[in-house]
C-alpha cells in the first residue's frame, strides 16, 4: 500500500511571488549561468550588456552620440546622452515588470530589449544600484538594495546635459567571488562599437569608435595578412555582411540580431551558411561540397529586425519565428542578399574570385587526401566509445538544450591516472567528465589535420568533445586542462593548447578552454585548513593562523586526496580562461612557442630568467 503523504496541500501552499523575489529565486532564467566572471557568458556580463543595451537603443533612435562608461573589479557606471527616463516614470521602469518604453514599436522599431526585464533583474540582482534621469534642466534620483527601493529623492534642477545614468554593484551572495575581467568587457565594448558605426564608447578612459562597422570588426578579429583575399563588406537596408577565408582549421562567424551578439547562432546564421554555398556554386557553375566552400571561412552577419524572437532570455540564439523586413522570412532575406551581392561582387572582383576558387579546391584535396585515414579513426572510435577507457562521461551535456545546468557541463583533460583518480573520485557525475592522457601527446604544430586522425589519443580526444565538424555538437560547455604545476605540466598545456590552436581555433575563440587552477600549499593548525593558490596566500595564511603551522606543499595533483580535491571542483572552483588578445596571431604565437626557433626562445629565457635570490627579496 502506497506511504500516505502527511503533508497539508492548502490554499497556504500557493505562494505568489513579486517580482523581485522571482528573479532573485530563479536568476539562471533571467540572465543564464551565475559564474564568478571568468567566462565571457557569466551573468555579471549580461547584467553590463542589459544597462548598455538601453543606452544603444537610445544612440539607434538617433539620440545620443557618446556613451561614457567606468567598470572596476565590483562596480559598474554607465551614463548615456539620449532622452533621458520620463521623470515621472523613472523608479518603474527599473522596478516594474513589463514597464518601459520599448513597447511602442514606433518609439524603438528595431530594439533588442523588448519583454521589459533586463534593467529590473540588474537591479533585483545588485548589493548597490542607482538610476538617474536627466530632462530639460531637471534630474530624478532613486536608489535600490537588492531591488528594494531605499532612496526616491525628489526632482531638482540640473545643469547637467540630458539622459540616463546607471551604477550598479552585483550581489556577491549570488555572484560569488566574482570580479569583471577587462578583455571580456573590451570585446563586448568593440562589438557594440563595429555595429553602432559613428558612436563613441569611452570606456575606463579608452576610446571605442567604428566607422566602417564589420569591415573593422573582422580587421580586428583577423590577421589580415594571412586571409587568402581582401575583406569583402557588403551593406543593404537591415543587413550587413563581410568575409574572407583563411589558412586555419574550421569557420569562424560572428552573427548579430539588432545589435546582439548571438554567439549560438539561429536561423540569420543558418541561412547566411546556406547561401553562401548556393551563391559559391552558382558562380563557379560546379557542385562543390559545402565543407570545401565553408573551409577556412571568416565571416560576420548583422541583421535588424523588427521585434526580434529568440531561444530565451539571454538572446544568444534567434528563433526561427522571426519575419525579415517587407514580411520576408528570414531565410529568403538573407538568401536574397548574398546571392545579389555576393555575385556581383565576385564578377567584378576576378582578382577576389580567383583566390576564393583556390582555397575551395585546397580544400578539396585536402578533405580528399585524408578520407581513407578517417574512415578508419572514425570505425575505431565509435568501436573505443562502447567502451572508452580514457573517457568517464557525465549524464548531462552541453547539447541538452531543455537542461539549465548544461552550461557547467565540463570534460577534465589530466595526465596519468592518479590525478584522474582523484578527480574521478570527487567529480559531480551529473556534470563533470573525465580524459585522461596517456604521458605527453604529440607535438602537432605545423602538422596537417590529417594527424589528427592517425593519432589515436588527438582521435579519442575530438570524438569525446564531438567536435569533428565543428563545435555546434560540442558536449561540455568548458573544456579544463587540469595538469599538475611543474614543468612537465606546463609542457603537457602547451601540447594540448597547440592541438586546440592549430586545428580546432574555434573553441578558444568561443571561451570553452580553461587551466583548472590547483592549490600549491595546504596551511592548517588544529582548528581550521587553509588552501593557497600562490605564496602570498601562503603568508597571509600563516599570519592567520598563528606559530608554526603545518604546511604541505602540492607537487602533483595525484597527491592530493578525492575528499579535498572536491572542494577545488565544486562551486569555488578556480579556472583561469584562455584568451585570445586582439593582437595575437596563432600562426605566430604557435611558431614562437612550438616552432623550431629554439635560439630566440633561449635568448627571451635567459633574459627574463629570475634566480632563486631575486624571487626570495619578492618574497620578502
Amino acid at each position: 500500500m502506497a506511504e500516505t503523504n502527511n503533508v497539508n496541500y492548502s490554499e497556504d501552499s500557493i505562494k505568489s511571488l513579486d517580482w523581485r523575489e522571482h528573479i532573485r529565486l530563479r536568476p539562471g532564467m533571467y540572465i543564464g549561468k551565475l559564474g564568478d566572471g571568468s567566462a565571457y557568458d557569466d551573468g555579471i556580463y549580461v547584467l553590463v550588456k542589459e544597462i548598455i543595451d538601453n543606452s544603444i537603443d537610445e544612440h539607434v533612435m538617433g539620440y545620443g552620440k557618446t556613451i561614457d562608461i567606468k567598470i572596476t573589479e565590483h562596480r559598474v557606471e554607465v551614463r548615456d546622452y539620449g532622452r533621458g527616463i520620463p521623470l515621472g516614470k523613472v523608479v518603474d521602469c527599473v522596478s516594474k515588470i513589463n514597464t518601459g518604453g520599448k513597447y511602442d514599436s514606433g518609439a524603438f522599431q528595431k530594439s533588442v530589449g523588448l519583454n521589459g526585464v533586463g534593467t529590473k533583474a540588474v537591479n533585483a540582482l545588485s548589493n548597490y544600484f542607482k538610476v538617474q534621469s536627466v530632462r530639460e534642466g531637471v534630474t530624478k534620483i532613486a536608489e535600490f538594495e537588492k531591488g528594494i527601493l531605499n532612496n526616491d529623492a525628489a526632482e531638482q534642477p540640473s545643469k547637467e546635459r540630458n539622459g540616463t545614468f546607471i551604477a550598479f554593484e552585483p550581489d556577491n551572495t549570488i555572484f560569488k567571488n566574482y570580479h569583471f575581467r577587462p578583455e571580456y568587457l573590451q570585446e563586448q565594448l568593440w562589438n557594440y562599437a563595429f555595429l553602432n558605426a559613428g558612436l563613441t564608447i569611452n570606456y575606463n578612459g579608452q576610446k571605442y569608435f567604428s566607422q566602417n562597422g564589420l569591415l573593422d570588426l573582422l580587421r580586428h578579429k583577423t590577421d589580415e595578412e594571412s586571409l587568402r583575399y581582401p575583406l569583402i563588406h557588403l551593406k543593404g537596408n537591415d543587413i550587413e555582411i563581410s568575409m574572407s577565408h583563411s589558412n586555419q582549421y574550421g569557420e569562424e562567424y560572428y552573427s548579430f540580431v539588432n545589435g546582439q551578439y548571438t554567439t549560438q547562432g539561429g536561423t540569420h546564421l543558418a541561412a547566411f551558411r546556406e547561401a553562401v554555398v548556393k551563391t559559391v556554386r552558382e558562380f563557379y557553375k560546379k557542385e562543390f561540397d559545402a565543407a570545401d566552400i565553408r573551409a577556412s571561412i571568416v565571416a560576420a552577419i548583422s541583421v535588424r529586425v523588427q521585434e526580434p524572437v529568440f531561444e530565451s532570455q539571454t538572446k544568444t540564439k534567434l528563433g526561427s519565428l522571426n519575419v525579415a523586413p517587407e514580411g520576408a522570412s528570414m531565410r529568403s532575406f538573407v538568401n536574397d542578399f548574398v546571392k545579389k551581392y555576393l555575385d556581383d561582387f565576385l564578377h567584378k572582383n576576378p582578382t577576389t574570385a580567383d583566390a576564393l576558387l583556390k582555397r575551395i579546391l585546397q580544400s578539396e584535396r585536402e578533405r580528399k587526401e585524408i578520407a581513407g585515414i578517417k574512415k578508419l579513426a572514425n570505425d575505431r572510435a565509435k568501436k573505443a566509445n562502447m567502451h572508452n577507457r580514457k573517457l568517464r562521461d557525465c549524464r548531462v551535456h552541453r547539447t541538452d538544450e531543455k537542461n539549465d545546468a548544461r552550461h557547467n557541463t565540463t570534460l577534465f583533460i589530466t595526465e596519468g591516472d592518479s590525478a584522474s583518480g582523484s578527480i574521478t573520485k570527487s567529480r559531480d557525475v551529473q556534470l563533470q567528465a573525465v580524459f585522461s592522457l596517456r604521458g605527453k601527446p604529440l607535438n602537432c604544430f605545423g602538422l596537417t589535420k590529417k594527424i589528427v586522425y592517425e593519432n589515436e589519443e588527438f582521435n579519442l580526444l575530438q570524438h569525446a568533445l564531438n567536435i569533428e565538424d565543428g563545435i555546434e555538437g560540442l558536449r561540455y560547455n568548458r573544456i579544463v586542462i587540469a595538469t599538475d604545476a611543474d614543468v612537465d605540466g606546463m609542457h603537457i598545456r602547451l601540447l594540448l593548447l597547440t592541438f586546440f590552436l592549430q586545428f580546432f581555433p574555434e573553441l578558444v575563440r568561443n571561451g570553452h578552454v580553461y587551466i583548472l587552477e590547483t592549490p600549491l600549499f595546504r596551511v592548517r593548525n588544529k582548528k581550521e585548513t587553509q588552501y593557497c593558490y600562490t605564496d602570498t596566500e601562503r603568508q597571509k595564511a600563516i599570519k592567520k593562523l598563528g606559530p608554526k603551522p603545518e604546511i604541505t606543499r602540492f607537487k602533483g595533483l595525484g597527491e592530493i586526496s578525492p575528499e579535498e580535491f572536491a572542494g577545488f571542483i565544486g562551486e569555488d572552483i578556480r579556472l583561469e580562461p584562455v584568451i585570445l588578445q586582439k593582437e595575437t596571431q596563432i600562426a605566430k604565437l604557435l611558431n614562437y612557442f612550438m616552432g623550431k626557433n629554439t635560439p630566440e626562445r633561449q635568448r627571451f629565457i635567459i633574459e627574463n630568467l629570475k634566480v632563486e635570490k631575486d624571487l626570495a627579496e619578492q618574497i620578502a
